[in-house]
């Protein structure tokens, strides 16, 4: 079934307004940001509530776990309620929960309220993308979700930046009242989206939480698994990279900031730049823009072994380049093309499966580097020494670049197996070889 008959299953679809992306783009931008900038916090924040390692840690976990398992619950239960009223839930209890947070007096309240926060969010991407899907149709769908990966991208990119000035303008505090400001306008703005009366669809059937059956279409299947590869390719360096900058370079915090832009800048352009290609350009399909983003995450993660005490920092630049390409150009793309080819009435929970995929890779797999690495660095030293060493601080050079170096290599080969899984999977094109251009308003074009 293609994504033209999935379409007409659901009937005649409300026409989006002019502020359905404005609204809907402002508040996913909330998200990625407070998942990348509330750890720049957490120093201020121990020196306020206490510093109690676990609890801080989970002011992050706290969130981003909630975020994983909640957001396929919402996406299913999106198909019923509609994907409106689903994206305006999430945005008033992700408000609810900054203030909270803001307000806390402890780190356990905190925590708690970060977990609200984190159910929140997952409501928020869960209605928006289904809203993005159902509301646009050929390239202004294309062009949608294109700024849809763009202000994710924005977001995961800008998040240390803006809550760092926050923290040190207003307070720690200040950084969940900003956010809690922006998700309140969004909840009140809602009220003129387009109206999605999914449960119609449903014809009185109940859709399961996590349906797996539609992982049985093997072009949602890949595109469940290409976030997957950024994970592992994009986000774990996104993270860590930094340290590894302080730990073997020995380079300072801000300057480690202005190098990360080799990779965050590409992230920015590069969902912007793929609508316009494939508006224009019919040879440019999802397939090619899909192993394209491979090779420049396997390349980049290869390139990044170059990385070294006495080696300039100019040779890592291209490979960072590269990374920050292999994590933007399939976002948004990959998103629109995934809910295209299932069910309009399904549309909800496929979101929900799609960014379980995305979500929970990311919190496994930056959690699993960080214990690659620490483990590799405590073979070498003991005590604080390993600590601290594995924590990015400088004065064992050798060390960490032999853990990052190791840890890097097991990147690249998680990296290697899954894209031949995601070019397996995808077959030999079959499914794209009778699809129009989605572009041109058709189907999806594979």
């Amino acid at each position: 079934m293609t994504a033209t008959s999935h379409a007409s299953t659901a009937g005649t679809a409300p026409a989006p307004s002019r502020w359905t992306l404005p609204i809907v783009l402002v508040a996913q931008f909330v998200t990625p940001m407070s998942i990348a900038g509330t750890a720049i916090a957490l120093p201020e924040i121990s020196g306020s509530l206490g510093a109690q390692p676990t609890a801080l840690q989970w002011v992050v976990n706290g969130f981003n776990v909630a975020f994983a398992l909640s957001v396929l619950a919402w996406g299913s239960l999106s198909d019923r309620i509609g994907y409106r009223r689903t994206f305006t839930i999430g945005a008033a209890v992700f408000a609810i929960g900054s203030i909270v947070s803001a307000a806390a007096p402890t780190l356990l309240l905190l925590d708690a309220a970060r977990t609200v926060t984190g159910i929140g969010a997952a409501a928020i991407l869960a209605g928006a993308t289904s809203m993005l899907s159902s509301a646009f149709e050929g390239s202004a769908r294309t062009k949608a979700f294109a700024l849809f990966g763009t202000i994710n991208g924005l977001g995961l990119a800008l998040g240390p930046t803006i809550s760092g000035l926050l923290v040190a303008g207003v307070g720690w505090r200040g950084v969940f009242l900003v956010q809690a400001a922006v998700l309140a306008l969004a909840a009140i703005g809602s009220r003129v989206l387009p109206r999605n009366d999914t449960a119609s669809l449903l014809d009185g059937k109940r859709s399961p939480i996590l349906d797996l059956a539609l992982l049985r279409d093997r072009e949602f299947l890949a595109m469940c698994l290409v976030p997957v590869a950024g994970s592992i390719g994009f986000v774990t360096l996104l993270t860590y990279l930094p340290s590894a900058l302080s730990g073997i370079k020995a380079m300072s915090s801000g300057t480690a900031g202005l190098t990360m832009l080799a990779m965050t800048i590409p992230v920015l352009v590069a969902p912007t730049a793929v609508a316009k290609l494939m508006t224009t350009v019919r040879s440019v399909t999802v397939g090619s823009v899909v192993y394209a983003s491979l090779a420049a995450l396997l390349l980049g993660n290869v390139g990044i072994l170059l990385l070294a005490e006495d080696r300039s920092i100019i040779w890592i630049i291209a490979p960072m380049v590269l990374l920050g390409l292999g994590f933007g150009l399939p976002i948004g793309l990959v998103d629109g093309h995934a809910l295209a080819v299932v069910p309009a009435e399904r549309a909800g929970t496929a979101a929900g499966l799609l960014n379980f995929f995305r979500i929970g890779s990311e919190a496994i797999l930056v959690a699993a580097y960080a214990f690659v690495l620490s483990t590799i660095v405590g073979q070498h030293l003991t005590g604080g020494a390993a600590d601290d060493t594995a924590a990015g601080q400088p004065g064992q050079p050798d060390t960490y670049q032999t853990a990052f170096g190791a840890t890097i290599i097991c990147l690249v080969g998680l990296l290697a197996v899954l894209s031949l899984v995601i070019v397996l999977v995808r077959g030999k094109s079959a499914r794209g070889a009778g699809r129009p251009n989605i572009a041109n308003g058709d189907s999806n074009r594979a």
